[in-house]
């Protein structure tokens, strides 16, 4: 039999070589775009290099959290700027391990308990919510504001009281919540702040001069790589802090809840598996079996990290192009404001769009359904805001008006956007073709629709 390769790394190298064929052959897509076809509200943008990286870490076959994971954690980090990244399996994770920490024990008298309140807004993901009621504690929702989309901050001082523990908000489609506001209110009352960041990754805030990335304004960041975010890893998500406390119990919290520290295939990394004294176990108890908290098994797999690593050298770039396709829709739109209500940035902001929100002037007339229902047929995806008002939705059925979450105001900003909102894509994989074409015809549904 003969020898075609005369080492691995050489073997490797070929078959590499091969994926860079496929996917030019087969998976690279058409610059041409033919009006009518269809325009997704966002998709993955990749090329050979992550093919090639996945294949890289298939063949390593390890499967689990590794040396990708490594290299991701520590070059995300060095980029948004914080001391510790986590990969975790997806966004709803990170949003789960973050506020998870909190409940610690730890935490003294900052930890939050059952019956503590959270303040956050129902015109959001349910996986920003989720948690607060998992855990026990009390969701707190304030009004938003339009065409911002964000928590409105005049009403931050009603939604205070003697239980009050943190302040758990998302940045809308990339768009940043009033981070100097709330973060001052955080600060007066001593509260910590979850910035949910996983529709915002690369937006960036200034506050006195300062400007950093959200998600590191807070005590804890959370991004997602679902694919239809800023950038991805088909699943994924990342938890991130400066704190060195929080940093400890997050990897606690991910891991099983497990006390021990050592990473993912090695042993006695702190030098005393064996002699420490835990809980009522017998002392020297093997340090890789002590559960502090309960905790979960939310590791990413190193194939999913390999793909990120390649997608975060790209990032930059997917960042600029969102904001042109953002900007370049916004102008092609203006001359129909006074039917449709356009999206504005924050003060202080320069944002990294996930989509293009728009709602319906009411006095307009229209019903915001049948403007996407024209939409769609002409072949561009459309999205609500998510759940519009979380409160309204059957996963309330059973807890509506309790005392298990509570309301500050009438929440009308947010039964607006549930009955005129919606948004179209700006992802980076949008030419210029498909967001003229995108302009036009919601401009012509509105146009037609109107008379």
């Amino acid at each position: 039999m003969s020898v075609r390769w005369q080492s691995e790394e050489e073997a490797r190298a070929e078959i590499k070589a091969l994926v860079s064929e496929y996917y030019q052959e087969f998976k690279k897509e058409k610059d041409v775009f033919k009006p009518g076809e269809r325009i997704s509200y966002a998709s993955r943008v990749y090329d050979e290099k992550e093919m090639c990286a996945l294949t890289d870490a298939m063949l390593d076959f390890w499967l689990t959290t590794g040396r990708f994971s490594e290299q991701f954690e520590k070059e995300f980090a060095q980029w948004i700027g914080v001391k510790y990244a986590h990969l975790v399996n997806s966004g709803s994770s990170a949003n789960l391990i973050a506020f998870s920490v909190l409940t610690a024990p730890e935490l003294r008298e900052r930890q939050i308990k059952r019956s503590d309140e959270v303040i956050t807004v129902a015109c959001a993901f349910p996986t920003t919510v989720a948690p607060i009621l998992q855990y026990g504690a009390v969701p707190v929702f304030v009004d938003v504001t339009v065409p911002q989309y964000n928590i409105d901050v005049t009403k931050l001082e009603a939604a205070l009281s003697p239980k009050t523990k943190a302040v758990m908000l998302a940045h809308t489609l990339g768009n940043p919540f009033d981070l100097k506001t709330v973060k001052a209110f955080c600060e007066k009352h001593n509260l910590w702040l979850i910035e949910d960041n996983c529709d915002a990754l690369g937006s960036q805030y200034t506050i006195d001069d300062v400007t950093k990335y959200t998600g590191t304004w807070g005590d804890i960041g959370t991004s997602s790589f679902y694919p239809p975010h800023h950038m991805t890893m088909g699943e994924g998500g990342c938890v991130y802090t400066d704190n060195p406390l929080l940093h400890r119990l997050i990897l606690s919290y991910r891991d099983w809840g497990r006390d021990c520290i050592c990473p993912s295939g090695q042993d006695n990394f702190c030098g005393h598996r064996f002699d420490g004294q835990h809980g009522q176990l017998p002392k020297g108890y093997d340090h890789k079996y002590v559960y502090s908290h309960f905790g979960y098994n939310l590791k990413v797999t190193d194939m999913q990290a390999a793909i990120g690593c390649e997608q975060l050298k790209k990032f930059p770039q997917f960042i600029e192009r969102r904001r042109y396709n953002w900007d370049r829709l916004h102008k092609a739109l203006e001359d129909v404001q006074d039917k449709l209500i356009l999206p504005e940035p924050a003060e202080n902001s320069r944002p990294s769009w996930f989509g293009f929100l728009i709602s319906v002037r009411p006095e307009s007339g229209l019903a915001r359904n049948k403007l996407t229902r024209y939409i769609e047929e002409h072949n561009i995806q459309t999205r609500l805001l998510f759940s519009g008002n979380l409160i309204k939705h059957p996963c309330f059925d059973q807890i509506r008006e309790t005392e298990v979450y509570r309301v500050v105001g009438d929440l009308a900003n947010t039964e607006f956007i549930m009955n005129n909102t919606f948004w179209v894509g700006v992802y980076p994989g949008m030419t210029d073709e498909k967001i003229d074409y995108m302009a036009a015809i919601i401009k012509n549904a509105v146009n037609e629709l109107f008379i």
